[in-house]
């Protein structure tokens, strides 16, 4: 029987690229999109294309009850869930005194209480079979925190927190939960910084070049695979030396 991942963020570079490397390691797709539906029907077509299966689900996971009708929608359509990897996301440089209460509360929405409700939401199953992964996509200013961006650094030092508390308590169930932490990933999140900062950030890096969603993907399969079976709690680094 096919294991089913859920991705959530599929619509955006990360999520995609996760879904797809997923995917070619033979697990049922479950894409959780929640306004770019053209590039998550897109993506599953992509993933048909290629011989793999993939559903789209539409979802703001800032919202619980949302969360919930669509886990249970995945499961009605795919099956149980096995492996989570939560890579919705928003990021905006402002100074601290610029955060509005919103601001403030999308960043933790998004980031925060939707890996919170999504992992509530899949975990029961998990609990029942006695196996299961939980992938969440950090960053490193969640380990070292960021300039003009503390909102999206606090929340994602609360998601690693949340990580590795959760992986003590669901560890003698057999499930692990893990954080891949990305550096600077050229995607359309970090273009949006504008140029000028894509360059400054790059001639720091000391292998020479910004990350891919396809090097990150790589490190969500590894900690979703056999060969990860006894990693937990961990926060993996993919940033090609900037934080070490």
């Amino acid at each position: 029987m096919e294991k089913v991942a859920l991705v959530s963020g599929a619509s955006g570079g990360i999520g995609a690229a996760c879904c797809k490397r997923l995917a070619a390691s033979g697990f049922c797709i479950a894409a959780l999109y929640h306004k770019n539906e053209s590039a998550a029907e897109a993506l599953v077509r992509d993933i048909t294309a290629s011989g793999g299966k993939a559903a789209a689900f539409c979802c703001d996971i800032r919202d619980s009850g949302a969360v919930g009708d669509t886990v249970k929608a995945v499961q009605g359509t795919l099956g149980g869930v096995d492996v989570l990897v939560g890579c919705a996301g928003v990021s905006r440089q402002r100074l601290f005194q610029d955060i509005t209460d919103e601001a403030w509360a999308k960043m933790r929405g998004v980031h925060l209480d939707g890996a919170f409700y999504l992992t509530r939401a899949v975990l029961p199953e998990m609990l029942r079979k006695k196996q299961g992964r939980i992938i969440h996509i950090a960053s490193m200013w969640g380990e070292t925190g960021g300039s003009c961006e503390v909102d999206y650094s606090a929340v994602k030092a609360g998601l690693i927190g949340l990580c590795r508390a959760l992986a003590k308590e669901v560890a003698p169930s057999g499930i692990t939960v893990n954080c891949v932490s990305p550096g600077a990933v050229d995607t359309p999140m970090l273009r949006a910084l504008g140029e000028e900062t894509c360059r400054l950030v790059e001639a720091e890096i000391p292998l020479g070049r910004l990350g891919t969603p396809e090097d990150v993907a790589g490190a969500v399969a590894f900690l979703a695979s056999g060969d990860a079976a006894y990693i937990t709690g961990q926060v993996l680094s993919v940033n090609g030396g900037l934080v070490i």
